[in-house]
C-alpha cells in the first residue's frame, strides 16, 4: 500500500465493508443533493434524505453525536424544505428565490445561539464534550442548521453559511478519520460558490425584469 493511500484511507482498514460502501452511498446522494440545490431543482431533498438517513445511521453507530443531530436536523428540514418550495404563492407561482429579510435575519442568530447550547448541553450529557473537535461540531452544526433552514426558505444567504461550514468541514472529518466525507465537503465548497453565484444571476434577473 502506498504511503498515500495509506495516509488517505488507512483508517478504513478498521471499518465494517457495509459502512464504507454506506458512508459512498451517502456522500454520492450528498453531491447530488448539493448540486441540485445548485440548479434550483426540487430533486435537492429527496436526494439529501437519502445521503442524511444513511449518515444518521452511520454516525449515530460512531458516537459523533453533533454531526448526528446536523443529518437528522437535515431530514426533517428536507420534509419541510420540499413543503415551501412546491408551495403556490399565488395561482401560478412557487416560491421564489429571494433575500433574508431582516426579522429573518435576527431568527437566524436565534437559531445559531440555540443551536450551540442545545449542541452543548448534548455533548456535555453524554460525556462528549473531550476535545477540541467538540468545539468544531458545535460551531459547524450551529452554521449548518442557520444555512439548511435559510435554504428550505429559498433564501440566497443560505450559500454563505454552506460555503463557511464546508471549509471548516474538510480538515475536520479529514481529521476524524473520514476521508470520503471529507472529499464531499471539499466538493461541496466549489459547489456551494457556484451555487451562490448561480442564484444571485437568477435573482438579479429576476429583479430587473420585474
Amino acid at each position: 500500500m502506498s504511503p498515500i493511500f495509506e495516509f488517505l484511507f488507512g483508517q478504513y482498514q478498521e471499518y465494517e465493508t457495509i459502512d464504507i460502501i454506506l458512508e459512498i452511498v451517502a456522500v454520492i446522494f450528498g453531491f447530488f443533493s448539493v448540486w441540485f440545490s445548485k440548479q434550483n431543482n426540487i430533486l435537492v431533498f429527496p436526494a439529501g434524505m437519502i445521503s442524511t438517513a444513511i449518515f444518521v445511521y452511520l454516525l449515530l453507530k460512531w458516537t459523533l453525536l453533533g454531526d448526528m443531530m446536523i443529518n437528522a436536523y437535515y431530514f426533517i428540514m428536507s420534509v419541510y424544505g420540499w413543503y415551501i418550495w412546491t408551495r403556490k404563492v399565488d395561482d401560478s407561482h412557487m416560491t421564489p428565490i429571494t433575500k433574508a429579510s431582516k426579522k429573518e435575519h435576527k431568527y437566524s442568530i436565534i437559531i445559531f445561539i440555540c443551536t450551540l447550547f442545545f449542541v452543548f448541553i448534548v455533548y456535555k450529557t453524554f460525556d462528549k464534550w473531550t476535545s477540541w473537535t467538540a468545539y468544531v461540531d458545535t460551531f459547524t452544526t450551529a452554521i449548518f442548521f442557520v444555512g439548511m433552514w435559510l435554504m428550505a426558505k429559498r433564501k440566497i444567504e443560505n450559500w454563505i453559511y454552506w460555503i463557511i461550514g464546508d471549509v471548516i468541514s474538510v480538515p475536520l472529518y479529514f481529521y476524524k478519520g473520514f476521508t470520503f466525507t471529507s472529499f464531499q465537503y471539499f466538493i461541496f465548497t466549489f459547489i456551494a460558490i457556484f451555487g451562490y453565484l448561480a442564484w444571485k444571476k437568477h435573482l438579479n434577473k429576476v429583479l430587473v425584469t420585474a
